[in-house]
């Protein structure tokens, strides 16, 4: 890993805990980001930014790295709006109001509300869609938005699909993308530790993304049912968009869910998964909030081994899996017997090399803010491929729930592959938190305040 001191103390906003001689993993994440990201009419790079959220009060140790943040990509992305803005989120609350809560956290999510609000007023289009059903808050976000002039439609996907509109993302000018975990919430910003990929500059892969919002703004018609035609898309697996830049090739494709309102040019999001993982030759790191290989949110409940299948299959394939599962106060016990299970098949003996962890982040003097100090994040990284989405890994989310997967491939020479490519970034980033002090082996766990998953 190069070292970029002088780099490192230029920008140090991106970062923590610099000092001499210390490694930044993921200096080549702020050079694109304030050098070849910023808007432009005449570029059409694709440049590719990691962006995520820490948690207030989790203290890595000093040579940790991290993505940009994710409210500075946020407040930039509102900032260089010149003509569209379309947003997805499952649900909004980006003020502490919200929920009842009085939290300074909650600032930079009043922030961008603000900004949100003024976009109609500078002659923006702007349309925001949420989901039916979603989380019961108290929010008055949409209302406030509808009345600044900006479009808003609620899907009603638990009539449609009997899932969730789960999906999370942004496209801005049709130009600039935002895919991955976070919600429209102040939690997201600064309580939950989340994931995602800005990608500038990259009108064909805007596009495909405005196709699904296309598909989402029809359904979000009053009394509407399913469309007879869905939007074609023309970036998939078999035909994914090329971008090539400083000696790195890339593929891109945005997969999504469920089945049912998915064109069969849109490669699924579960197949999208599952062949990210039966690819892999070498490594897959997962790590994710929930994991359990059934669909949960139907009664009666039922088994669904699509991915747990894809897992045990590459595992006797001698690939090294990781897993990063989260656990908190709101965790699904039920996952429990299914990580076990899957735990109990390492053996250095067979050369199969399966080992999962738990991600706790610390409560602290937090735990009077509801679904905040979580793992949030939803990525895999292999040798392959990195695939950023919006879903868990359970069943339902695969079956009846809308949600989008963010599928990129890189070549380049190995000198910058770990620099340079968002593979590499990912793969940093998920050592970073798997062996940190945030973690415990699923064998170690016992009784913990932030993690009650067992009796």
């Amino acid at each position: 890993m190069t070292i970029c001191k002088p780099y490192c103390l230029k920008h140090k906003e991106f970062y923590v805990n610099i000092a001499s001689g210390v490694y930044c993993g993921l200096f080549i994440a702020g050079m694109l980001y304030l050098v070849s990201c910023l808007p432009s009419s005449h570029q059409n790079q694709c440049s590719m930014v990691l962006v995520e959220s820490i948690p207030q009060h989790m203290q890595y140790k000093a040579n940790a790295t991290f993505g940009i943040p994710l409210e500075k990509a946020w407040k930039d992305l509102l900032s260089v709006a010149t003509t569209n803005l379309e947003v997805v989120s499952f649900y909004w609350t980006l003020t502490g109001d919200d929920i009842g809560i009085n939290a300074s956290s909650d600032k930079p999510g009043r922030e961008i509300f603000e900004q949100l609000q003024s976009l109609p007023s500078k002659k923006v289009e702007v349309r925001v869609l949420t989901s039916i059903p979603s989380i019961k808050t108290h929010s008055t976000d949409l209302k406030i938005l509808a009345e600044k002039g900006v479009y808003v439609r609620h899907v009603d996907f638990g009539h449609l699909t009997k899932g969730v509109l789960h999906s999370k993302f942004w496209i801005v000018d049709r130009q600039h993308v935002f895919i991955g975990s976070a919600n429209m919430d102040w939690r997201a910003l600064t309580q939950v530790k989340e994931l995602g990929m800005v990608i500038y500059n990259c009108p064909s892969l805007a596009n495909d993304l405005y196709q699904i919002f296309s598909s989402y703004w029809e359904l979000g018609m009053p009394k509407n049912t399913m469309p007879e035609y869905l939007p074609v898309s023309h970036i998939n697996k078999q035909n994914p968009l090329l971008v090539k830049e400083d000696n790195i090739t890339s593929r891109l494709y945005i997969s999504g869910s469920p089945p049912l309102i998915c064109p069969n040019t849109r490669t699924l999001d579960l197949d999208a998964i599952v062949s990210s993982i039966s690819e892999a030759q070498r490594f897959i790191d997962v790590a994710v909030m929930d994991y359990s290989p059934i669909i949960r949110f139907q009664h009666p409940k039922r088994y669904w081994p699509a991915i747990d299948n894809a897992i045990r299959t590459a595992a006797f394939r001698r690939v090294k899996i990781r897993m990063l599962i989260s656990c908190w106060p709101n965790s699904f016990p039920g996952m429990l017997p299914f990580l076990r299970s899957l735990a109990s098949l390492n053996s250095s003996t067979h050369h199969i090399s399966i080992q999962i962890k738990f991600f706790i982040v610390p409560g602290g003097n937090q735990t009077n803010i509801p679904f905040s100090r979580v793992n949030h994040n939803k990525y895999m990284v292999t040798d392959k491929v990195a695939y950023i989405g919006t879903s868990n890994w359970d069943g339902d989310y695969f079956v009846t729930t809308a949600g989008v997967g963010l599928v990129i491939s890189q070549h380049a020479p190995p000198c910058i592959w770990k620099r340079k490519t968002v593979q590499g970034q990912l793969q940093a980033v998920f050592n970073r938190d798997w062996y940190s002090e945030f973690t415990v082996n699923l064998t170690d766990l016992g009784h913990h305040a932030d993690c009650p998953l067992l009796p």
